[in-house]
């Protein structure tokens, strides 16, 4: 710390007092760069804070897995029936509904059925996912869970108990049909947590966070601590400097008499 000596007369403290309104009231890029690099262990410490404890939660979560299976679906071709599939408002009118088929509880309860599962049909209807791949007759059934076997197994037969049905319950007009193209592999890595992306992401927000309260910490520090600082924010040139001592107190020893 240091005291400055500096021009007191009337001309030079209103000077001064105008240089600090001036100063306070603008915050150009070299002032954010100065308080970046003074408060830069703060800055640092949010930012391994924030990605540690993002990275640790992202860890102790339980990996999910997904399996996706694939469906086609057609129509077959008769003499006395229209073929919606020539179309593109037939196509998407057949996938429409195959879609709704397909994510329905009959689908759900054949197939919780089928394998044995201890679990509600609305429980593995919110674990599935349908959907149409863009302007082709196919459909992609996706499915999330815990153990990646077990998401394979319940994709696969959802669609297998889907062909089946919508084959068996279309109108004989209509003649759809919907067959398992490509079953599903048992997924080798978890779709989340991804801990890298949560690291990456946690990195982020933690250097805005720690620049944010570097600024905060600065704009409620109103120490001077150099001559040139003083000179910057009084808007006088400093004509000396008085460094700041403590006196020593030097211990007597007492003698006692015997």
């Amino acid at each position: 710390m240091y005291k400055s000596v500096t021009p007191t007369n009337g001309t030079q403290a209103s000077a001064a007092f105008t240089g600090v309104s001036e100063d306070e009231g603008s915050f150009s890029l070299s002032d954010l760069t100065r308080v970046i690099l003074k408060r830069l262990w703060v800055i640092l410490l949010v930012v391994c804070v924030v990605v540690g404890a993002a990275v640790g939660a992202s860890l102790w979560q339980t990996p999910t897995y997904e399996a996706s299976a694939q469906v086609w679906v057609d129509q077959k071709q008769g003499d006395q029936q229209t073929n919606l599939a020539g179309t593109v408002e037939g196509l998407q009118t057949i996938i429409l509904t195959m879609i709704h088929a397909i994510d329905s509880r009959p689908v759900a309860e054949e197939a919780i059925q089928r394998l044995g599962l201890r679990m509600e049909p609305a429980e593995l209807l919110d674990n599935l996912t349908v959907e149409q791949v863009e302007s082709t007759s196919f459909i992609v059934l996706t499915y999330e869970d815990t153990d990646p076997v077990k998401a394979a197994k319940i994709v696969n037969t959802v669609g297998e108990v889907s062909s089946e049905l919508i084959s068996e319950r279309s109108a004989a007009g209509s003649q759809l049909t919907a067959n398992v193209y490509e079953e599903a592999m048992v997924p080798d890595s978890p779709v989340s947590p991804d801990p890298l992306r949560n690291g990456v992401l946690a990195a982020v927000f933690g250097v805005m966070l720690g620049i944010g309260l570097a600024l905060l910490m600065e704009y409620l520090d109103h120490s001077w601590r150099s001559p040139e600082e003083v000179e910057q924010v009084s808007g006088v040139p400093t004509f000396a400097t008085i460094p700041e001592f403590s006196l020593t107190k030097s211990k007597r020893t007492k003698r006692t008499l015997a």
